[in-house]
């Protein structure tokens, strides 16, 4: 706790004061007496004292400045600031912490950084959203300074119902209790009634991947397409535009495309239901001339190593000054793109990768930073730098076992993997609920997904359009309607998996489930992994 370590400091230091006025007094005897000062000071030792209690007094300030205790404002909108909070052994976790408040300040909110052992009830129940980033060590016990918080918080029994939370377990798969304090620290967290941003997000011996899925979505998160760098770049592979289709002409909301992709050369490689691709993006050609008529390049400029200067302006972020720099220097500073992350919507059987990604604008009118590469600026052939990334959270489960697949918007790409996967496999008991805006615009798949029905292989199919007036506004309200239902197939050992937004359906599902089904049964369901999201 923050506040009885201020009690101290102070305590300490009217000590100390106490201690000089006591010196002081018994000084003061000398002074009033005659010939206490056997000659007056020479001009330069007046100026050596001064100079001496000038560094005292501005080494007094920096040591205030440092410890002093700092007001945390809220944003804008009069919400507290963003909690993040680290337990570390060996200072990664601290690590992460800090480029995670970094990359949300950059994005414009505000944060506030603790360490585990600074936490308390209050703390949490003020807070409105909290981010903990927690390390496992020795067999699955926590950091040392996090016991604190185990003895002092964790037997509390404060309801924690207004905060949102997210958790960044780090661990070492090698050892039999694998993220457990992360695991640990989730479970009483959701005990309390604080609902997930998003599932628990396991790193395995700082594992590059899991690391830029989580700056992901701090990204989401923070509600923002910011250019903030990955921690760790993705390798990525070639692959070619082989086609691309609008699929919701006069829809209100957004253009969604449909996009499907070949490796630029060799076989298509193979991957699961739930899966990732991260899209390395790149500038369009026009704003990257412009940037370099604006800026006295030439077109063919080439760096030392041969490199055109545009092919790197292409995959970088544009500074906005380059004046009086020379080549070289230019290239060593220039950072880039950030990755971006989409479900893939395809299985290997069907012969190519096919994403679905909605058309972003960013406040100033322009394409997203990645959605007007993909939807704008390619063409069938382009090439596009890619990386298949594991999903393990979102993988099927086994084809015996009943399926309820909920998603809204583009979150219908990686359910309609699942479905593919399902009917590669054999499985019928497959229940899918959907939402989107109007059915005359917005049934992404929905010819296919209504086939699929009509043969057998989709046992319950819910779409909702929220705009037509239906019986159902949002397919949260579907769900609910059906809890009989989904108690039935829970019982019979069904697995949800969720895909879609992170803000309004994804809690408002969770809701419906709690309700549903108790909380015990519900917090059963996230423990044997029946339960899963992937929101965005």
């Amino acid at each position: 706790m923050s506040t009885p370590r201020f009690n101290r400091a102070l305590f300490g230091n009217l000590a100390v004061i106490a201690v000089l006025v006591a010196v002081a007094v018994l000084l003061l005897r000398l002074h009033l007496g005659e010939g206490w000062w056997l000659a007056s000071p020479l001009p330069w030792q007046w100026w050596s004292a001064a100079g001496v209690g000038a560094v005292y007094a501005f080494a007094c300030f920096v040591l205030w400045w440092r410890v002093r205790p700092r007001k945390e404002l809220a944003r804008d909108t009069g919400q507290p600031p963003l909690l993040i909070v680290w337990a570390s052994q060996t200072g990664f976790a601290r690590q992460l912490a800090e480029r995670s408040a970094q990359s949300l300040r950059a994005a414009g909110h505000a944060t506030r950084l603790r360490a585990l052992d600074q936490v308390d009830a209050a703390l949490l129940g003020s807070s409105h959203q909290a981010l903990f980033i927690a390390s496992t060590t020795g067999e699955g016990d926590p950091p040392d300074h996090a016991l604190a918080f185990l003895r002092r918080v964790m037997p509390q029994a404060s309801a924690l119902p207004g905060l949102q939370y997210a958790v960044l377990a780090l661990g070492d798969r090698s050892y039999e209790h694998y993220c457990a304090f992360g695991h640990q620290l989730d479970a009483w967290l959701r005990a309390h009634g604080a609902q997930p941003l998003f599932d628990l997000v396991e790193v395995d011996n700082a594992d590059p991947d899991a690391l830029r899925h989580w700056q992901q979505l701090l990204g989401q998160l923070g509600g923002t397409t910011s250019n903030v760098p990955d921690w760790s770049a993705p390798e990525y592979q070639p692959w070619r535009l082989q086609s691309r289709q609008l699929l919701n002409p006069d829809s209100v909301g957004g253009p969604v495309f449909h996009l499907a992709l070949q490796p630029a050369e060799g076989a298509l490689p193979s991957w699961q239901a739930g899966d990732i691709a991260e899209i390395g993006p790149r500038q369009s050609t026009a704003a990257v001339q412009a940037w370099m008529q604006a800026h006295g390049f030439d077109p063919g400029t080439r760096l030392p190593d041969g490199r055109l200067l545009g092919e790197l302006l292409a995959a970088s972020q544009l500074p906005e000054h380059a004046a009086d720099i020379d080549i070289a220097a230019l290239a060593a500073q220039l950072r880039p793109l950030p990755h971006r992350e989409y479900s893939i919507a395809s299985m290997p059987g069907e012969g190519n990768l096919q994403l679905m990604l909605r058309r972003q604008l960013r406040p100033d009118g322009q394409p997203g930073l990645a959605s007007g590469w993909l939807c704008d600026y390619t063409q069938p052939g382009d090439r596009i730098d890619l990386r298949l990334r594991s999903n393990a959270n979102f993988h099927p489960p086994a084809a015996d076992v009943p399926l309820i697949l909920i998603g809204n918007g583009t979150g219908i790409a990686g359910l309609r993997a699942h479905l593919r996967a399902r009917i590669d496999a054999g499985a019928r008991r497959n229940w899918l609920l959907f939402g989107e805006r109007n059915l005359a615009h917005d049934f992404h798949f929905g010819d296919e997904l209504q086939q699929w029905q009509r043969e057998g292989w989709i046992e319950h199919l819910d779409a909702v359009f929220s705009r037509d007036g239906g019986a159902f506004h949002y397919v949260q309200d579907a769900l609910a309607a059906h809890a009989p239902r989904l108690r039935e197939w829970i019982d019979h050992g069904a697995t949800v998996l969720v895909c879609g937004s992170l803000q309004g359906m994804a809690p408002a599902v969770d809701a419906v489930i709690l309700d549903a089904l108790g909380s015990e049964a519900h917090e059963a369901l996230r423990i044997a992994g029946r339960y899963r999201r992937d929101v965005y």
